[in-house]
This record gives C-alpha cells, structure tokens and sequence, in this order.
C-alpha cells in the first residue's frame, strides 16, 4: 500500500485528500470540522477524520504534496507590488506578516502539523497543474483535453493541455493579472457580494437582468480574441494595488455606485450580473473552441472556480465543441489536493492509470461518515427519535412527508467533498410546491429569496423533464438544463424585480429559474446509491421522479458534517424533519430547551 496525502491549505478552503495505491480513497474540508466557513488553516480536522475513515494513521503516509508552489507565489505578489508602488503599500502591509510567518516556512509549518512526520520531502506542484491533474485524472477518459480557469494561482489564470493514460501536460497560460475569474469576482464585489462565496448569488440573479452593459464590459473591460486569449482593461480594476476589487473610476464608466453589501438589490445590480454573465459564458465558449482545434479531442476536463459556473457549463454543453464534458466536482481550491495527490502517483511514481466508469470521484462522497454511537449521544442528550428497521420502511414515511410539504434535513453515509450537496447532507423538499421556493430560502437557509434551488431527478426519468443531451448524465450538479416546453408554463404578467420568483413557470415551480432553466443532478444507484432510492419510493408514491435538493445548512455556516451539527441546524430552522442514517426526528417533539439553544448558535454566524 502507498498512502499519498493532498493538501489544500493557507489560502481559502484547506483541504485534504487520500489516495491509496492510486485510488482516492477519501477528501475532506477543513470548513466542515472547524465549522468556520472558507478556514484556510491547517487541515488537521479534516485529515483526522479521513485517516480514520480508512482506518489509517499519518505514520501509514508515505508521500505529502502541497497544491502550489508558494514561492512563486511570493514572487508574483512582489513583483505586482512593485510594479505599482507605492500605491500598493497598504496591501503588501497587510499580506506580509502572513508570508513571512507562515507561507514562506511551508516545509516546516505542513510537518508541525503532522506531529512531526517523517524527514522526507514534500513535493509542490503548481496550482494550475493540481487543477489539471484533478480535472484528468480522475475523469472517464484514457485521453482528453483539460481547461482549468480560476482568479489566479502563482501567475497563471488560465491553462489548457491534454491528458493521455497517466500523463498530463499543460500546453499554455494566461497570466496574471488578466483573469476571467477575478474579473467575475469583482462584478461579484461590485454588486455588493461577498468575493471567494458570492459568484453563485451573480450568477443565480443574472435571470433577473437584462445584458444591458455587456457591450460595454466588450468594450471597455475585457478584450477577448478569436482565439480565447483576454485581456483585462486593468484602469478599472483595483485589486493589484488596494485591498478592494474595483473603485470609483468603474463606478463612472457604469453610471451608478457600488451596492453596499446587504443593501436592497437594485435593476441596475440585475442587469449587470446579466451582463457579466453573459461575456463569461463566452470567452468560455471561445476558450474551449480554441482548446479543441489544437487538440482535436472529443472530451474536454475542467476544474478551476470559474467551473463552478453551471450557466456557463450547460452552454458550453450545448454548444460547444466537445462531445463530452466532465468537470471535477470539487473544481475550487479544496480540489487541489486531489489534484497534487494524483499527479505524485501518476507522474513523479509512474503508477498506472485506468480510466473507471463512471468515474473516479466515488460520487463524491469521500468525507466522514456518522456511526450510530453519534446518533446514541443525541438521544442520550435529550432528542427525540424513531429508530427504523430497514430503509425501505423509512424512505416511505420521508416519502410520505415530503409528499405532505414538509422539509427534511437528510443524512446519510459518507460526506461530500465540494460545494454541492448531493443527497448525503441534503435539505429536501417537494419541487410541484410553489410555495416551496420561498420558505426553504427565507425560514429555512435564511438566504436571498432569489436563490435557486436545485433539481435531484432520477438519472432514467432526467430527459423527460430536462432537455438534455441524449447519454449525458448531471450527478455532481454542474451544468444547467432548460426545463422541457412540455413541463413549462406561462408566468403571469404582474410581478417586478425580484417578486418575478414567486411566478410558477413549470409543474415544477420551485426548480424552475426565470429563464426555464435548472441546476440538474441527475441521480443514478451506481454512485449515489441510497439517495436513488429515496428518489424512488418518492417517484412511486406521487409520479414525480424530483425532490428539491439543497446544502444542508443556512447562510454564513459550512455543510453539516457531524450528527450533532445536523441536529442543532434541524431545530435552529424551521425544518419539519431531520434523518440520520436509520433514525427519524420529528421538529414538534423535540425538547423546547434544546430549540432555544439551537437558535441561539445562529446569532453567532457571520452572513456572507
């Protein structure tokens, strides 16, 4: 056996992963466990509970990679700052005590936090080959084109290269600071959202919009040529030099000021989240027509942040080039460490590589699991369950609840690794509801009421309510599909701005954006296994083959990892049920004084 252990850490999102003899055998976040959002530190959390859901111990580790190369890091920032100093003084001020302490010692700082292993080397790659080596890797695909696009690594922004067997090499760059990330990221800051968590809320509100400013941002922000190469006008943009994205002289050339963060959303915020979104999708577009003229391939591997983007995903689906499209699930940070894990194997051991079917994520599910024990404690400490004998039994009476318009926290073997939630720490509901929409989002997640929610479908019913390509499956919940004309319905006239959400536009209403699309996951027994039969007695006792599948969490706190966690979200909310693995709690026979405790840990939360 040879244990290679992954990190992701210091910057946004430490995370870990394990692979045994080549296989990845588990990855987690430290978010999960420390319970702070986006927590960059050390991933120690999250590399104890792996090792011991492998039954391992880090003296079983015999390879450690880190996810980029710090160094050069240190060299892209000093060299920006140089080149606008003295403007840049504040923020070279402010990230120097980092670097100095801690990122410039890596070696030193990764082995304190493995109490101290072994004298041998670690091994750092760039961040844009863990990207690569992510996307590839574990892919369907003997060979494949790759395209990674994130804000920025050590210099690189953008790569493209090609994958063969065990293999992958990376062919060229786009450098900083001409970035389609960070470009989207300050359009995210603009409108008053959170940069590094708030690019989904863009993306969820361009619908409301109109593309009004996107010949504007052609013109004067990005120029993007036939071939996908960009440049940023950088006049507009302010994060080489000051600790924000954009400032006044943006403000001029749109014609109206920066949204303060948790302001009232305005039409002008709507329309530019439209427009950006627009010009992304196609400097994607062209990205990838770029990529499969020089390569020829058929299939095209992605990860970076702008691959979370599913609107852009689901065109470049339809429209693109490539017959197939797989996108690492984790595509963020957090999948760097999957990343430089596998290229140890792959490129610096030579260790072979099989392309598996489906995949080689595992579904995704690669975190922790909860024991029965954690469950025991609940109970012990006041919670009311009703223990199940079977799980065909207990997908009935969930079946049955969800069929009622109640909400249901659901828990159920291995945590997911990566932004989506994919039916093992879900919050569940009825998609026919069009109320649902709203109370999931206001008393439930205690976010925007724009949010969309996405659809879970049986992978064998998905083509009858989604257009989608025939033989394409969706189950890491990553591309948008339009609802089918069929399922679709007129929306009434009457309703302004945000208000247009609350208007029914499909027989499955609270799925279904203003613009008839949905963020898909489809649902198959080979990979999510447990879910797919939930999905079933569902189907079987209403003929819908949909749930409404949501982060188990709310606004400004990571996913529920433990049992504990689960628990006190279910009863901070005002979710109607909560399922861990064979147990069924029921919110009106809960103890009061554990509701009051419950709610007072959402106070503490920081909104984002």
């Amino acid at each position: 056996m040879t244990l290679i252990l992954g990190i992701s850490a210091f910057y946004h999102d430490a995370a870990v992963a394990l692979l045994d003899d080549g296989c990845l055998v588990a990855a987690a976040s430290q978010e999960r466990f420390s319970r702070r959002k986006h927590d960059a530190e050390f991933p120690r959390l999250a590399l104890d509970a792996c090792l011991r859901e492998i039954g391992a111990e880090i003296g079983d580790i015999d390879y450690v990679g880190f996810y980029e190369k710090p160094l050069l890091k240190f060299d892209r920032l000093l060299e920006t700052y140089l080149a606008v100093s003295p403007l840049g003084y504040r923020s070279f001020a402010h990230a120097m005590p980092g670097w100095l302490h801690t990122k410039l010692r890596l070696p030193q700082v990764i082995r304190r936090g493995l109490g101290g292993w072994s004298k041998r080397r670690i091994v750092f790659c760039e961040h844009h080959e863990s990207h690569a080596a992510s996307a590839f890797f574990p892919s369907p695909f003997e060979s494949a084109a790759i395209l990674t696009i994130d804000g920025v690594g050590e210099w690189a922004t953008t790569t493209w290269g090609v994958g063969q067997g065990n293999r992958i090499e990376l062919k060229q760059e786009m450098r900083f600071p001409h970035s389609l990330g960070l470009l989207y990221s300050a359009m995210t800051y603009f409108c008053g959202f959170r940069v590094n968590s708030g690019e989904y809320k863009l993306m969820g509100l361009a619908p409301f919009g109109r593309p009004i400013y996107a010949d504007l941002i052609r013109e004067k922000l990005i120029e993007v040529a036939p071939d996908g190469a960009f440049r940023l006008n950088m006049d507009y943009f302010s994060y080489c030099r000051k600790l924000r994205m954009t400032d006044r002289r943006l403000e001029r050339l749109l014609g109206f000021p920066r949204r303060q963060p948790e302001a009232p959303i305005r039409p002008c915020d709507m329309d530019l989240a439209a427009s950006i979104q627009v010009v992304t999708e196609e400097a994607v577009l062209r990205l990838a027509t770029h990529v499969h003229r020089q390569t020829d391939a058929d299939a095209l591997c992605m990860a970076g942040g702008v691959a979370l983007n599913c609107v852009a995903n689901g065109r470049l689906l339809r429209e693109g080039p490539f017959r197939h499209v797989w996108i690492q699930p984790a595509a963020g940070d957090a999948g760097g460490a999957v990343g430089v894990a596998q290229l140890i194997w792959h490129q610096l051991l030579d260790g072979p590589r099989s392309a598996v079917q489906p995949d080689g994520m595992k579904g995704s599910l690669l975190g922790n699991s909860i024991d029965d024990a954690e469950i025991q404690r609940l109970i012990d400490s006041g919670a009311v369950a009703h223990r199940y004998a079977s799980s065909e039994a207990l997908d009935d009476r969930v079946a049955e609840l969800i069929d009622q318009q109640h909400v249901v926290g659901w828990v159920q073997g291995r945590m997911e690794f990566g932004p989506r939630a994919l039916g093992a720490r879900s919050i569940l509901g009825d998609p026919r509801n069009p109320e649902m929409q709203s109370k999931m989002n206001l008393k439930i997640k205690f976010r925007e009421s724009f949010r969309p929610f996405a659809p879970a479908v049986l992978e064998e019913h998905a083509d009858e309510y989604f257009e989608m390509p025939p033989g394409h499956a969706s189950p890491y919940m990553l591309f948008t599909f339009y609802v089918r004309p069929e399922h679709r319905r007129r929306p009434a006239e009457n309703a302004q701005g945000l208000e247009r959400v609350k208007q029914v536009r499909s027989t499955l209403p609270a799925i279904t954006h203003l613009d008839y699309s949905a963020r898909v996951q489809t649902v198959d027994p080979s990979r999510h296994a447990r879910f797919h039969q939930l999905l079933t007695r569902f189907y079987r006792r209403t003929g819908c083959p949909v749930l409404i599948n949501t982060s188990f969490n709310v606004r400004g706190e990571p996913i529920v990892c433990t049992a504990q966690d689960a628990y006190r979200c279910f009863l901070a909310t005002e979710m109607d049920a909560l399922v861990i693995n064979n147990a069924l709690f029921l919110r009106q026979e809960q103890p009061s004084e554990l509701r009051q405790r419950s709610a007072q840990y959402l106070t503490g939360l920081t909104r984002d």
